[in-house]
Protein backbone atom coordinates (compact mmCIF):
# COMPACT_ATOMS: atom_id res chain seq x y z
CA UNK A 1 0.00 0.00 0.00
CA UNK A 2 2.83 2.38 0.83
CA UNK A 3 4.49 1.74 -2.54
CA UNK A 4 1.39 2.69 -4.54
CA UNK A 5 0.97 5.87 -2.49
CA UNK A 6 4.60 6.82 -3.17
CA UNK A 7 4.10 6.03 -6.85
CA UNK A 8 1.01 8.25 -6.89
CA UNK A 9 2.97 11.10 -5.26
CA UNK A 10 5.75 10.72 -7.83
CA UNK A 11 3.23 10.76 -10.68
CA UNK A 12 1.59 13.92 -9.32
CA UNK A 13 4.98 15.61 -8.88
CA UNK A 14 5.91 14.74 -12.48
CA UNK A 15 2.59 16.13 -13.76
CA UNK A 16 3.07 19.41 -11.88
CA UNK A 17 6.65 19.79 -13.14
CA UNK A 18 5.52 19.05 -16.68
CA UNK A 19 2.71 21.61 -16.49
CA UNK A 20 5.10 24.19 -15.06
CA UNK A 21 7.57 23.55 -17.90
CA UNK A 22 4.73 24.05 -20.38
CA UNK A 23 4.17 27.55 -18.96
CA UNK A 24 7.77 28.73 -18.62
CA UNK A 25 8.71 31.93 -20.37
CA UNK A 26 11.39 31.61 -23.03
CA UNK A 27 13.91 34.39 -23.58
CA UNK A 28 15.48 34.09 -27.02
CA UNK A 29 18.09 36.16 -28.83
CA UNK A 30 18.67 35.72 -32.55
CA UNK A 31 21.89 37.19 -33.92
CA UNK A 32 21.84 37.95 -37.64
CA UNK A 33 24.08 39.70 -40.17
CA UNK A 34 21.97 42.44 -41.72
CA UNK A 35 18.84 41.58 -43.65
CA UNK A 36 20.41 38.97 -45.90
CA UNK A 37 18.20 36.22 -47.34
CA UNK A 38 19.63 33.76 -44.79
CA UNK A 39 18.85 36.17 -41.94
CA UNK A 40 15.28 36.70 -43.15
CA UNK A 41 14.73 32.94 -43.48
CA UNK A 42 16.02 32.35 -39.93
CA UNK A 43 13.73 35.07 -38.55
CA UNK A 44 10.70 33.67 -40.40
CA UNK A 45 11.45 30.09 -39.35
CA UNK A 46 11.90 31.05 -35.71
CA UNK A 47 8.78 33.22 -35.68
CA UNK A 48 6.73 30.34 -37.08
CA UNK A 49 8.08 27.90 -34.47
CA UNK A 50 7.52 30.36 -31.62
CA UNK A 51 3.97 31.13 -32.75
CA UNK A 52 3.12 27.44 -32.90
CA UNK A 53 4.94 26.07 -29.85
CA UNK A 54 5.49 29.04 -27.52
CA UNK A 55 2.49 31.26 -28.20
CA UNK A 56 2.27 33.97 -25.57
CA UNK A 57 5.22 32.76 -23.53
CA UNK A 58 8.33 33.94 -25.28
CA UNK A 59 10.40 37.06 -25.68
CA UNK A 60 12.41 37.31 -28.89
CA UNK A 61 15.09 39.87 -29.61
CA UNK A 62 16.64 40.00 -33.08
CA UNK A 63 20.10 41.56 -33.00
CA UNK A 64 21.91 42.69 -36.13
CA UNK A 65 25.62 42.28 -35.43
CA UNK A 66 26.42 45.03 -37.96
CA UNK A 67 24.44 47.51 -35.87
CA UNK A 68 25.41 46.15 -32.44
CA UNK A 69 28.85 44.49 -32.73
CA UNK A 70 29.60 44.80 -29.00
CA UNK A 71 26.63 42.57 -28.15
CA UNK A 72 27.90 39.96 -30.60
CA UNK A 73 31.39 40.09 -29.08
CA UNK A 74 29.95 39.82 -25.59
CA UNK A 75 28.06 36.66 -26.56
CA UNK A 76 31.06 35.33 -28.54
CA UNK A 77 29.07 35.02 -31.76
CA UNK A 78 31.29 33.46 -34.43
CA UNK A 79 28.65 32.58 -37.03
CA UNK A 80 25.23 33.86 -37.99
CA UNK A 81 22.38 33.32 -37.71
CA UNK A 82 22.84 32.18 -34.10
CA UNK A 83 19.93 31.63 -31.73
CA UNK A 84 20.63 31.75 -28.00
CA UNK A 85 18.04 30.45 -25.57
CA UNK A 86 18.72 32.37 -22.35
CA UNK A 87 15.76 31.09 -20.35
CA UNK A 88 14.69 28.62 -19.20
CA UNK A 89 18.09 27.23 -18.37
CA UNK A 90 20.26 25.61 -19.55
CA UNK A 91 21.47 28.20 -22.05
CA UNK A 92 21.54 26.74 -25.55
CA UNK A 93 22.95 27.91 -28.91
CA UNK A 94 21.71 26.96 -32.36
CA UNK A 95 23.50 28.03 -35.51
CA UNK A 96 21.93 28.16 -38.96
CA UNK A 97 18.74 29.22 -40.69
CA UNK A 98 16.58 27.22 -38.22
CA UNK A 99 14.84 25.41 -41.07
CA UNK A 100 14.75 22.08 -39.20
CA UNK A 101 11.82 22.49 -36.83
CA UNK A 102 12.68 19.23 -35.09
CA UNK A 103 16.26 20.39 -34.43
CA UNK A 104 15.09 23.78 -33.13
CA UNK A 105 12.52 22.15 -30.82
CA UNK A 106 15.20 19.82 -29.48
CA UNK A 107 17.52 22.79 -28.91
CA UNK A 108 14.76 24.64 -27.06
CA UNK A 109 13.92 21.55 -24.99
CA UNK A 110 10.43 21.37 -26.48
CA UNK A 111 8.47 18.37 -27.68
CA UNK A 112 6.85 18.30 -31.11
CA UNK A 113 3.06 18.45 -31.19
CA UNK A 114 1.44 15.16 -32.11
Amino acid sequence: MVKSNKKSETTEKFKKESEQADHEKYVLKLYVTGMTPRSRIAIQNLQKICDEYLKGRYELEVIDIYQQPTLARGEQIVATPTLIKKLPEPVRRLIGDLSSTERVLLGLDLKPKK
